[in-house]
């Protein structure tokens, strides 16, 4: 038996016309090679309907071998039941006439009676004189057929038109597909982020993202999808976002050995209801604060010693300092401002505030410091460094008479029974962010019970 009859082809040239392109049997073997190596199932007419090729896919479909198919006259009676040979037949034979190809589909028989289900693609074959001299039919199991559809289909709309982001990232970490919502959400145009670092898009975030899609592309998907903080670089400057992410491996399926083509992110802004949630968890550990405080201070024989009571619980998770100054008299000018410590947190070791008498020294502040504002607008005041360098924010905190370590400050105006009492300043250092609208009313809140303390000590000088 010849190599080309073994391989499920018929050598239509005799051994000494060898064809074009190829000395003796070298053709007819190279031929053969890559049929076999097809990944789809592939068998040939000739003009009559007599098979001349069949490959091992195919055989691997159905069962027949390629001795048992080649040369039979259809497939009438072994590879399709008899009653539906005739249509299937002229089905497949009608691309000889055809322009392009055909897509069909028939119900098979396998070599041990069983029926499979098959998506044929047929075209004409040319002879020599270019006219139809056969028909090629590749085929494929439908299941099969449908399930590759269906990977295509979603990775298309997972790239068009999902509602969350999807980023392919190739093994470099750089984006290498992205879809419309990804690229609203990182700032830019689909094509504009393709093949930059990460480092570009994102100004913070971008170690934990790198780190985990190394980890990814390493050891697999993780469990469970992971909540990712980070800050997108934008025209109109920096946005900080909450992305929850999930992350695949992608391999390439011709490869013998995986070969990882990659990491699949897919993620969604949940930024709005984390916010919302750590908003709400605040205003419940700030009302507990305010109602352990009063309880506290409830219990003090000295109404002084409640106001340092009021001033301890504030801090918690708030400010990394506090100060009180009162209101005093200004000889000679009744409508200066005069202010005097009275009480602070300790700027060494820790431990509770400490009142610092009812007769201190004014405190040399300038007109234009925060906490005078404070007292004239009988309202709240924030400050803050800025961007100013180490040095020179130190300088600034400790020329209004705070800790070398402040950053950031709120006054707010202590007031009692309508009278103007004095201000408490709360500081917060270079590790936490400056206060905002929500921690001025948190301060005012700690400031009615601090002035109501004050005013039941009569530590207030008389009414401004």
């Amino acid at each position: 038996m010849s190599a080309s009859r073994r391989s499920g082809t018929t050598d239509e040239l005799g051994p000494d016309e060898p064809g074009p392109g190829r000395e003796g049997s070298d053709g007819s073997d190279l031929l053969a090679a890559l049929l076999d190596g097809m990944d789809a199932a592939l068998c040939a007419f000739d003009a009559h309907g007599t098979v001349t090729h069949w490959n091992r896919e195919a055989e691997r479909i159905l069962g027949w071998s390629a001795e048992e198919a080649v040369g039979r006259a259809g497939f009438a009676g072994w590879a399709v039941r008899s009653a539906d040979a005739e249509e299937v037949e002229a089905r497949l034979m009608s691309a000889m006439d055809a322009p392009g190809r055909q897509v069909n589909e028939f119900a098979l028989l396998t070599k041990d009676g069983g029926r499979v289900l098959v998506r044929t693609q047929s075209a004409a074959v040319p002879g020599p004189d270019g006219k139809p001299a056969g028909v090629y039919c590749a085929f494929s199991e439908v299941h099969t057929q449908i399930d590759l559809e269906r990977s295509i289909a979603l990775s298309e709309a997972l790239l068009d038109d999902a509602s969350w982001g999807v980023v392919l990232v190739d093994a470099d970490l750089r984006p290498a597909v992205v879809n419309e919502h990804a690229a609203r959400a990182l700032g830019a145009g689909r094509t504009a982020v393709l093949g930059r670092p990460l480092g570009e898009l994102l100004a913070q975030g971008v170690e934990e993202l790198e780190s985990a899609l190394t980890h990814v592309l390493a050891e697999g998907a993780p469990p469970a999808p992971a909540e990712l903080w980070v800050s997108v670089r934008t025209p109109e400057g920096e946005r900080r976002r909450c992305w929850r992410s999930g992350f695949v491996r992608l391999a390439s399926p011709l490869a013998e050995e995986p070969v990882p083509l990659g990491v699949g992110w897919l993620f969604q802004d949940v930024t709005e209801a984390r916010q919302g949630e750590q908003e709400a968890s605040l205003l419940r550990f700030r009302a507990q604060q305010l109602h352990r405080a009063a309880r506290a201070a409830a219990e003090c024989e000295d109404p002084a010693e409640a106001v340092t009571v009021h001033l301890d619980f504030a801090l918690a998770g708030f400010a990394d300092h506090a100060l009180i100054d009162r209101v005093a008299e200004c000889p000679g000018d009744a409508e200066a401002v005069r202010l005097v410590r009275i009480a602070a947190t300790p700027s060494g070791a820790p431990g509770p505030s400490r009142l610092d008498g009812r007769a201190g020294l004014p405190v040399r502040y300038a007109e234009s410091h925060p906490a005078v504002q404070c007292v004239e607008r009988a309202g709240s005041v924030r400050a803050g460094a800025g961007a100013l360098g180490a040095e020179d924010a130190r300088a600034w905190a400790l020329g209004r008479q705070w800790p070398g370590d402040a950053v950031y400050a709120l006054c707010t105006v202590l007031r009692s029974r309508g009278r103007t009492l004095g201000a408490v300043t709360f500081l917060r250092g270079a590790g936490r962010q400056a206060f905002e609208r929500s921690d001025a009313m948190y301060a005012e809140d700690v400031a009615v019970r601090i002035a109501a303390s004050l005013d039941l000590a009569g530590l207030a000088t008389p009414e401004r």
